[in-house]
């Protein structure tokens, strides 16, 4: 890797070290909601677009995505910056570290875009928690010309080649017919009754999961009022699986335990696909690497790859970007005590020093993964192929 890149990498953080904090404080202080991140996105966009990159708002039909790009190399280098909130607890992922840790990276790297032959393009990708706008954006052509993207998620622990579960979320909503609960219960069909049955077969059913199969669900509507028999009636359950076509036979078997709730009670039902199937990571092998030699440069110790290999990250979009291209979605650690993500306490610790320090060294951790990867000749090739192969029209539709 050409110390002189690095350190040029290493400069431009630390100029912009200032502006990386307040850009994670900022967003950090006003949280969004999935597809509403107008705020977010515009703060990363209006400070990359006064250094320099050409901004695109609004990309892929998706009001809060963006590209921001600079240089004209043919490697195209991809940081994905996800910026939504958590309802109720705001970033309790720490999504606005993931944002100025990206953009970050993006301004380290065009300083030495042309020295390396590389397009530095830092996407903007709204909706992670709930809604899949890397799948979107993927879908819609995005990352058609990527050669490689990084991402880097906060959290207890440091790893480099992170995993995670597959997810597909349903919504499952009941149809009966409402009375009088005391005067004429006998005409009424339970709408309420029919969640309750479907919950007890979900429950029933988690003997017999398969290894790293799980559900979680919510009742959305409960019914109205205590006094009416519950005419409609709506829940949402997360389905996670070690991969897509484990995560498709459990969803099979979810989908017979909605159905029953309805055979027993006599309600009609629907079952609606609420967000695109997240894929579960499959992180490049050789960038993974150079990003532990990254961060290890840095003074962090990740876990060992086989201590990674054991532990599983949730869910995340950023897995069908790694089953296209050459990616990967390491974790930094940041303090948070006993925390984990989607506690209240995770999100105080994504607005402190060690978050601020965590923004700074993914930044130029991944701006040293890029350097290592343009200058690498057989990686550099095997990623220019990799993108060209993929960018050839197949005769398919999108």
């Amino acid at each position: 890797m050409s110390t002189d890149f690095t350190t040029q990498c290493r400069w431009a953080v630390e100029r912009y070290a200032d502006a990386l904090v307040g850009l994670s404080r900022s967003i950090h202080a006003e949280p969004e909601l999935a597809f509403a991140e107008h705020r977010s996105a515009a703060k990363i966009a209006d400070l990359v677009e006064r250094e320099g990159f050409t901004v695109q708002r609004g990309v892929a039909g998706l009001d809060t995505a963006f590209t921001a790009t600079y240089g004209t190399g043919p490697l195209v280098v991809a940081l994905c910056a996800e910026y939504d909130a958590l309802p109720g607890i705001g970033h309790a992922c720490g999504h606005n570290i993931i944002a100025a840790s990206s953009t970050g990276a993006a301004l380290a790297l065009r300083d030495v875009a042309e020295g390396l032959g590389i397009t530095v393009r830092l996407i903007g990708t709204p909706a992670e928690e709930s809604g899949g706008g890397k799948v979107l954006l993927l879908e819609r052509g995005v990352f058609d010309d990527v050669a490689m993207a990084m991402m880097v998620h906060p959290a207890r622990e440091e790893t480099c080649a992170s995993t995670s579960l597959a997810i597909t979320d349903l919504e499952v909503s009941y149809t009966g017919r409402a009375s009088h609960a005391a005067a004429a219960p006998h005409l009424g069909v339970n709408a309420a009754d029919a969640i309750t049955v479907a919950q007890v077969a979900v429950g029933l059913v988690r003997q017999h999961l398969e290894p790293q199969q799980m559900v979680h669900g919510i009742v959305t509507h409960g019914g109205d009022a205590p006094n009416i028999v519950p005419e409609r009636t709506s829940a949402v359950f997360y389905l996670r699986a070690a991969d897509v076509d484990s995560l498709t036979r459990l969803e099979s078997r979810i989908r017979d335990c909605f159905r029953a709730g309805a055979v027993a009670t006599g309600c009609t039902h629907e079952v609606v696909q609420v967000s695109p199937v997240y894929a579960e990571l499959a992180p490049d092998v050789w960038l993974a690497g150079a990003y532990r030699s990254a961060i290890m440069e840095l003074g962090r110790n990740p876990l060992s790859p086989e201590e990674e290999r054991t532990r599983k990250t949730g869910s995340t979009d950023m897995g069908n970007i790694t089953r296209a291209l050459p990616a990967i979605h390491p974790t930094i650690a940041i303090d948070c005590g006993d925390a984990v993500h989607h506690q209240a306490e995770f999100a105080a610790a994504c607005a402190s020093a060690s978050a601020d320090r965590a923004v700074l060294d993914a930044a130029l951790a991944m701006a040293w993964t890029a350097v290592a990867a343009a200058t690498d000749d057989d990686q550099r090739a095997r990623l220019l192929a990799r993108a060209t192969a993929r960018s050839v029209p197949t005769g398919g539709t999108r």
